[in-house]
């Protein structure tokens, strides 16, 4: 009796290599779901189908770094990164992050598919990756205890509200849309009359807010951002 082909999510925006993935993995015993974004790769993965999920970095809405985030936290599926990306803290940061494998581009098909073969021997020992605090501007975020503490005092905060503060601290003095936002918290875009957001920004800046001032900026037309 044949055996059944394993399913795999591939999430990569170049279509061209997505294709070619499909072909070859397909004749190798595997099932190939193809998506082409970080938000739509996110909710596929969080449905828990996939044996393993071929993680691209540089992808369009959410990068592969914060999809790998979301997906440890309430995942363990064995995840490999690809990257053009080879700088060995970008490699770091991946496996810190939780990827089970770390491959760059070029590469071979036939070196994926022996790393495909290697994770999934393991994957009945899979844990999620142990979180790090994260750090900055006086801010301190510990995800697996999920507590918060800024300049020395602990902050009461929602689950929600730790959620888009750890997003935005990991994001420190970049502008993070609200659509990375949504996609990273709901799997879905922000729609232009949705208010939900915004009351969760606002009372997070309340709760930061230290002789009149908060860390917490909104970017006018392009969402928000973590200025310590």
């Amino acid at each position: 009796m044949t055996p059944s082909p394993r399913p795999i999510l591939l999430i990569e925006d170049d279509s061209e290599l997505t294709s070619l993935m499909t072909d070859y993995f397909t004749q190798h015993g595997f099932q190939i779901e193809a998506v082409h974004d970080g938000r739509i790769g996110l909710a596929r993965c969080l449905e828990g189908r996939h044996d393993l999920v071929i993680l691209d970095v540089m992808l369009p809405v959410l990068d592969g770094f914060e999809v790998l985030r979301q997906i440890r936290k309430r995942s363990a599926v064995p995840v490999i990164m690809l990257t053009a990306r080879v700088a060995q803290p970008d490699r770091v940061a991946g496996l810190n992050a939780g990827a089970d494998d770390y491959l760059p581009k070029p590469f071979g098909p036939e070196e994926l598919l022996a790393r495909i073969r290697a994770v999934l021997r393991r994957a009945g020992h899979i844990d999620a990756a142990p979180s790090q605090t994260v750090e900055a501007g006086g801010l301190h975020l510990n995800p697996r205890a999920r507590e918060a503490a800024y300049l020395g005092e602990r902050l009461e905060i929602t689950a929600l509200e730790f959620d888009i503060l750890e997003i935005l601290v990991r994001a420190a003095g970049r502008t993070v849309t609200r659509d990375e936002l949504a996609a990273a918290l709901y799997q879905r875009p922000a729609t232009p009359y949705e208010r939900s957001l915004d009351v969760h920004i606002s009372h997070l800046r309340k709760k930061l807010e230290r002789d009149g001032h908060t860390p917490i900026r909104t970017i006018r037309g392009a969402g928000y951002q973590f200025a310590p």
